[in-house]
């Protein structure tokens, strides 16, 4: 047992793991070799690692500046070499010019085998398909990859959002839940209210529960508080910017907003939060805050960096954002606001259509000659304790700081710098083709990334009891004519819907010019528009046949996910660089 163990630590998880589910095994298989017949002709064969014969592909990915460039250098990648008697040719390009650059590699003949870390929508993934860039992997994934099929089994919602309407599936994901409850998930909502409990504290006032009482304490806040330096900002966001807006206190006045837009009933219907009196409601009362002076005046056009900078300075009473710690040195000045009651006592937390998964990360092109060992090579990345490894860092890494350590039992336990340090992070990982569900913690890894189990037990403990929507949108992958009719009428209509709602927040609106606003939305296609996202929610439900379309949990199911084991909660993060 003890030498197996041995064994186990020392050629990586990777092997021990993926001999469980028969992708090593490969006793009576016939082995795959370099060369093959052309991609057009290439039908997929099973492969058994390591080969008989070294076999080497191109990659291209992205990196962040400040991480490791020489992915060959990486601990992962040399245990997956040693492995499989496979090599990578990595193509590394910095993240500020992967998206020129990898559409550049696209468009020639000497294109790479593969492209990873994409994050492209079905538009894009349909177009490169239909010019024969990306072949169909539906084949591969049934002969090559057990784990992922074996994950894509578990959560149907991912096969259904990479399966194009053609029936084929041309991109590999990635997948990183939190929770089989999706209310629980960390980006079921995205900017989190953060209100200064040390100036509640100073002033002798409770935490409001009340759109009336939070009125109240900014205007408290206006009049008493005096800042180091500065003058005070009772309340600040970013209107319409992702992870800065304040959508998710809209829903004390009924449906809230989100950055989409789109919200689906209880009864399965799509609608668009601006084009509802709630939301109109919503937006009337933050008017009246901003006419009062409690609303920072730089909410329609400061940057990313001005607004950083404002909540680092200890003068803001109330902001948006992912993480309190955008505040700086006063971090720990502030709490999340509790969910509000509106005026006729709505408590109600709307739910952005974030998901769990990112379906246009990875993609094989005509380029490669055998897609049969490329894709059995990535799906050692879809095992448990890889997919981890594969996210976040490995361990034994003899040249970088370890995100990990492995105990005798092959569970990874996180280190101090490698739960603390992005960076630490950045230079072991690859952060592209893995699967993490929400059982694996516990049982794989110790514990979530430490951030991500701080916002879990936010979001599950403050928010998630108030979100009364049981669905999402979700990553419905439609017809392409459908794809370009949405993006034609959308355009136009999300700018002038986004325009409207600024514009109230500033100025008001009167019944007759909300009147004409929402002529004006009908007049730019907003019913077509319904229409066809409709559409594809029913058919995303089809397909899935399951209450959590799109992973969202039905309201029954809910109760019942409280009742599962505390091993079936995981991390992820919502921004694909961010987690790097």
């Amino acid at each position: 047992m003890m030498k197996s163990k041995k064994l186990r630590k020392l050629m990586g998880i990777v092997c021990a793991a993926s001999i469980m589910t028969g992708t090593f095994a490969g006793c009576g298989q016939s082995d795959a070799s370099s060369g093959g017949s052309s991609t057009s002709e290439a039908q997929a064969e099973e492969v058994a690692f390591p080969l008989e014969e070294n076999y080497e592909f191109s990659m291209m990915t992205r990196a962040a500046s400040d991480s490791e460039q020489d992915f060959s250098k990486k601990a992962l990648v040399q245990r997956m070499e040693d492995a499989t008697n496979v090599t990578v040719d990595w193509q590394v390009i910095p993240d500020e010019q992967f998206d020129d650059k990898f559409k550049l590699a696209l468009s020639k003949s000497d294109m790479p085998d593969v492209v990873t870390k994409m994050y492209i929508k079905p538009y894009d993934i349909l177009g490169y398909a239909r010019k024969g860039v990306f072949i169909p992997l539906e084949d591969y994934i049934e002969t090559n990859m057990p784990n992922l099929t074996k994950v894509l089994e578990q959560r149907p919602e991912v096969k259904a959002a990479i399966t194009a309407a053609d029936g084929h599936i041309y991109t590999l994901p990635f997948i990183n839940e939190w929770s089989k409850n999706s209310k629980e998930n960390i980006n079921v909502i995205g900017a989190i209210p953060y209100i200064n409990v040390s100036w509640l504290e100073e002033l002798n006032l409770e935490m409001p529960t009340t759109t009336d009482e939070l009125e109240a304490v900014l205007k408290a806040f206006a009049e008493n508080i005096k800042p180091e330096s500065g003058d005070v900002i009772p309340m600040s966001f970013r209107i319409n910017q992702v992870n800065q807006d304040p959508g998710v206190t809209l829903g004390s006045f009924g449906c809230g907003d989100n950055m989409d837009h789109y919200m689906v009933t209880n009864d399965k219907e799509v609608y668009y939060s601006l084009a509802s009196e709630e939301a109109r409601e919503g937006l009337e009362w933050l008017h009246g805050l901003y006419g009062e002076g409690l609303i920072d005046p730089e909410i329609f056009s400061q940057d990313a960096s001005t607004y950083s900078a404002k909540l680092a300075s200890g003068r803001v009473g109330l902001f948006y954002e992912w993480a309190r710690e955008s505040a700086g040195d006063y971090t720990d000045e502030y709490q999340a606001l509790l969910p509000l009651a509106g005026p006729d006592g709505t408590v109600n937390v709307p739910r952005q259509n974030y998901y769990s998964f990112d379906m246009g990360v990875t993609a094989v092109t005509s380029a490669c000659d055998n897609p049969s060992v490329v894709c059995a090579y990535l799906d050692q990345y879809f095992e448990p304790s890889m997919s981890i490894q594969n996210c976040y860092g490995t361990y034994d890494d003899e040249n970088y700081t370890n995100v990990f350590t492995m105990d005798e039992d092959g569970m990874l336990h996180w280190t101090d710098e490698g739960a603390s340090d992005s960076k630490v992070r950045g230079d072991q990982n690859l952060y592209d083709t893995f699967a993490i569900l929400s059982d694996y913690y516990g049982v794989y890894v110790d514990r979530m990334l430490d951030s991500d189990a701080m916002r879990f037990d936010t979001v599950k403990n403050i928010y998630s009891p108030y979100i009364s929507s049981d669905y999402n949108y979700p990553a419905a992958f439609m017809e392409q004519e459908d794809i370009t009719r949405i993006s034609e009428i959308e355009t136009d209509l999300k700018t002038y819907a986004e325009q409207t709602k600024a514009d109230i927040v500033k100025n008001g609106i009167s019944d007759d010019e909300w009147n004409a606003y929402l002529k004006k939305l009908d007049d730019m296609g907003l019913q077509e528009l319904l229409e066809l996202k409709q559409k594809g929610f029913d058919m995303f439900y089809e397909l899935t046949n399951y209450a959590e379309a799109g992973g969202q949990t039905s309201a029954a199911e809910s109760a019942s996910a409280e009742t599962t084991s505390a091993a079936e909660s995981t991390s992820s993060g919502t921004d694909a660089a961010s987690q790097e």
